[in-house]
């Protein structure tokens, strides 16, 4: 039997430092206590390492039709739906592979515990424009509402709740750069969300025994 690990990066912080603006329904991270059974004063060590909750057996993903798209080339449109990182299309349905590309990344491992359906219901996929893209920069702001049900009995086990995956759009000569390394918006977009779906169903790992393993070893599959 296998349990799939995932690391999360260690971080340590000053804790005076603002907070940066990607929101979450779930903590990234866990703090580490001090010698007084208190974070420390000066610094928190974050570290947290998430094994796989479910057997992912389908994931539904749904771009509704309401949803509103701009092509317009403004530093901000307002609509539901702005994506430049391919070719004028479909635009609800390059967010779904989009989607669906991410969540087969983040899904395909999880084959331990109980058998579960996932719906995944868009509401925002805001990238940005021309305009901003080779300027200023800016975010790329993707919603959605996830829900967990039993894949038997269809019994609801988690949601439907909104998760945020926002992920920062380079700009200017930045973006240039990383477009010509072929780190291109759409890869950034499917990173990010593959990363945030396998955080929302996936777990904490307590047990002490995986919990030293892991970090010892980032790659680690336990038995």
């Amino acid at each position: 039997m296998k349990t799939l690990l995932f690391p999360v990066l260690a971080l340590t912080t000053v804790l005076s430092a603002c907070a940066g603006n990607a929101p979450a329904t779930r903590s990234d991270t866990m703090m580490s206590l001090g010698t007084q059974g208190r974070p420390d004063a000066a610094l928190t060590e974050v570290r947290q390492v998430l094994a796989a909750q479910y057997d992912v057996e389908e994931v539904r993903i749904s771009v509704p039709g309401r949803l509103k798209v701009s092509e317009a080339n403004l530093y901000y449109p307002i609509a539901d739906i702005v994506w430049r990182g391919e070719p004028v299309g479909d635009r609800h349905a390059q967010v779904a592979a989009i989607f669906k590309e991410a969540t087969d990344r983040a899904t395909g491992s999880m084959i331990r515990g109980r058998k579960v359906v996932v719906d995944i219901e868009v509401t925002r996929f805001h990238s940005v424009t021309e305009k901003t893209r080779y300027t200023v920069g800016g975010t790329h702001s993707m919603h959605f509402l996830m829900t967990v049900t039993d894949a038997q009995t269809g019994t609801v086990l988690d949601g439907p709740r909104p998760v945020v995956a926002d992920a920062k759009a380079a700009g200017g000569s930045r973006a240039v750069a990383e477009e010509q390394m072929g780190r291109t918006q759409r890869v950034v977009v499917v990173e990010r969300l593959a990363q945030v779906i396998r955080r929302e169903l996936s777990t904490p790992v307590t047990d002490p025994m995986l919990l030293s393993r892991a970090l010892s070893n980032p790659s680690v599959l336990s038995n």
